[in-house]
């Protein structure tokens, strides 16, 4: 993908975004004053900032580069990840488990573990969390550096480094505040970025109907029937062969509706964090039922532009073809003189004549349009540069640049959270003063952006963001999730079986993983390095059975150790933390529509439309 020049009107975009959020660091830095301001708010932000906020959270590299690949990868059958992997678990939050997170002054979903178990439970949670972040970050930050290498011509390194400084410089200021305050700020950026995107991608390919013909050739050029990449449902009954994802409905609604959906929507404490900052309880409760409204709707926003993309490549007059994997421009340096020297006699006087009409660049352009392999992760990229003139141009590149620091900063705010008062203060060094845990945030805070800039370089190896993201959630959120169904459920789980069944769950992750591969995959990183047992059609398909597996691991082992073990905790300490054990939260007093329960179901009612519409 050959680089664009940017001009005025688009640098001054950037860079007045750059300075604003900077900005928004240095003006919060003088109410950070303890170690709650800095890491927790101090639980003092209204509901709708909470609630844009939590949408925000989730909308790096994981939503807008990432779903816009699924899209094009595997087509409408990605908006699962909304309508069936996220509003459910978002109103199941929002009524059940807020009450327990909130209620309890927990200061994370860590903490929450030590109260409802022991120090063992949250240590292990706290360590596996803060692996993820690191990762989730590292995500986000390699998928910017990406798009200002591929879109701008910047050096990869430079652009990871510089995004990463400015990204220190505001958390750095601002603490989690100032995450969600940008976060805000991003979520208004990406929609009045992205919207013109997706128009003008319909417009060119001839408008809604016109794309879905298009991908019935794209669904039949892959073997599958016509509507593989049309309908959200029908390509799943037929199985796993029937339909680019590799899955079928089990896998979908279990792997992926309940087991990864409610184990990052309740458990991941990077969007619970920011319900919990909010100022009250009907706050923290109506967080996620606010941002539950626009999440329905925004896989027309960042699915579709995957889907435009691979409509485009039906159409031979468009010249739009999915990037390949980058080449470095050395590596092109050498296969266009691998060409004009091959010592093939009865090619020598073609080759001559191509050389001489075309000349190096349009071999090189030859050769980029050759490569087989698809870069999913810059179809976005790819239809910004095509469809965004200058000035439109700025503004979806500032929303790109807004989703990713962001993302990188919701991370890092949680990870120096969890790490100072989980792991840090909890079992290194106790007893400190609150002034000596506002200084540790802060380097924390440093140590997080560095080791979030190493899983970027991590990242870099995979071709789909959303391919990586869930295989990290399954190793985390899937266990987890189990243990806090158990924990918040029932009273009989123990400390004991709550501590050996995540561990366990965690390490059945890593086993499957080591011994399940998608096609296509060498063994390594990917998945086999230790023997492939089974062999799945995607990585995605890899990633839901992982994540059902570890689940139910967990859960069984936590199950038969709580019967095997005795508790250690009475029902009187258990109040507050477990549902049966605690007095019911009622909204009598509430409008109708500030009541999560009421709202909930109107929207999942909203939910099941849409999955009609689209069947």
């Amino acid at each position: 993908m050959q680089a664009i020049q940017l001009q005025w009107i688009d640098y001054t975009i950037l860079v007045a975004y750059v300075a604003f959020v900077i900005g928004i660091g240095w003006a919060l830095a003088r109410y950070m004053k303890t170690s709650s301001d800095f890491l927790t708010s101090a639980r003092s932000i209204p509901t709708w900032v909470t609630g844009l906020a939590f949408i925000s959270a989730n909308l790096g590299a994981l939503e807008l580069v990432g779903m816009a690949a699924s899209g094009a990868k595997y087509g409408i059958a990605t908006a699962h990840f909304y309508w069936v992997g996220a509003i459910p678990a978002m109103i199941f939050l929002a009524v059940f488990m807020m009450p327990f997170y909130y209620g309890s002054k927990a200061r994370s979903v860590p903490e929450y573990l030590q109260m409802r178990f022991d120090n063992r439970v949250m240590g292990l949670n706290a360590i596996a969390f803060a692996v993820m972040t690191l990762f989730a970050s590292g995500i986000s930050m390699n998928a910017l550096a990406k798009l200002l290498n591929q879109l701008l011509g910047w050096n990869y390194d430079f652009a990871l480094w510089i995004c990463s400084g400015v990204v220190l410089l505001y958390v750095l200021k601002g603490g989690l505040t100032s995450a969600i305050y940008t976060e805000v700020l991003q979520f208004f950026m990406i929609v009045l970025g992205f919207a013109p995107v997706v128009y003008l991608g319909l417009k060119d390919v001839g408008g809604w109907h016109a794309m879905n013909n298009s991908l019935k050739t794209v669904a039949t050029d892959h073997g599958f029937s016509d509507n593989a990449w049309s309908s959200a449902w029908q390509p799943l009954l037929g199985g796993p062969s029937h339909n680019p994802m590799g899955v079928d409905v089990f896998a979908m609604v279990f792997g992926l509706g309940f087991v990864l959906s409610f184990g990052y929507w309740c458990t991941n404490f990077l969007v619970v964090q920011r319900a919990m900052a909010a100022k009250n309880m009907t706050a923290a409760r109506n967080t996620p039922i606010v941002a539950a409204v626009p999440k329905m709707f925004f896989p027309f926003l960042v699915i579709v532009p995957g889907m435009i993309a691979v409509a485009l490549t039906t159409i031979p007059d468009k010249g739009y073809r999915i990037p390949p994997p980058p080449i470095s421009q050395a590596n092109y340096d050498k296969a266009v003189a691998a060409i004009k020297n091959a010592n093939v006699a009865d090619l020598a006087g073609a080759e001559k004549s191509v050389d001489e009409a075309l000349g190096d660049g349009e071999i090189q352009n030859g050769i980029y349009n050759g490569v087989a392999a698809n870069d999913y992760d810059s179809v976005i990229f790819s239809l910004v540069k095509k469809y965004c003139p200058a000035g439109l141009l700025g503004l979806a590149l500032t929303a790109l640049l807004a989703s990713f620091m962001s993302g990188m900063a919701g991370n890092v705010t949680a990870f120096n959270t969890v790490w100072t008062y989980n792991l840090y203060q909890a079992f290194f060094v106790r007893g400190k003063s609150d002034t000596h845990y506002f200084w540790a945030g802060k380097v924390t805070t440093i140590a997080g952006i560095l080791l979030s800039i190493a899983c970027a370089y991590f990242a870099k190896q995979y071709n789909n963001a959303m391919d990586i993201i869930q295989l990290v959630f399954g190793f985390v959120n899937a266990p987890l999730f189990a243990t806090f169904l158990l924990g918040m459920f029932w009273a009989r789980t123990t400390a004991t079986g709550a501590f050996f069944g995540l561990f366990g769950g965690i390490a059945s992750s890593a086993l499957f993983h080591a011994l399940t591969i998608a096609q296509g995959n060498a063994p390594g990183v990917k998945g086999g390095y230790l023997s492939v047992v089974s062999t799945f059609p995607s990585e995605m398909a890899q990633n839901f059975w992982l994540a059902s597996f570890a689940f139910t691991v967990c859960l069984v082992l936590t199950l038969v150790i709580s019967l095997a073990t005795a508790r250690t905790k009475t029902n009187e300490e258990l109040k507050g933390l477990v549902y049966s054990l605690t007095p019911k939260t009622f909204d009598h007093n509430q409008p109708v529509w500030q009541r999560p329960a009421v709202v909930g179901v109107v929207l999942l009612i909203v939910c099941v439309i849409l999955n009609f519409i689209f069947f």
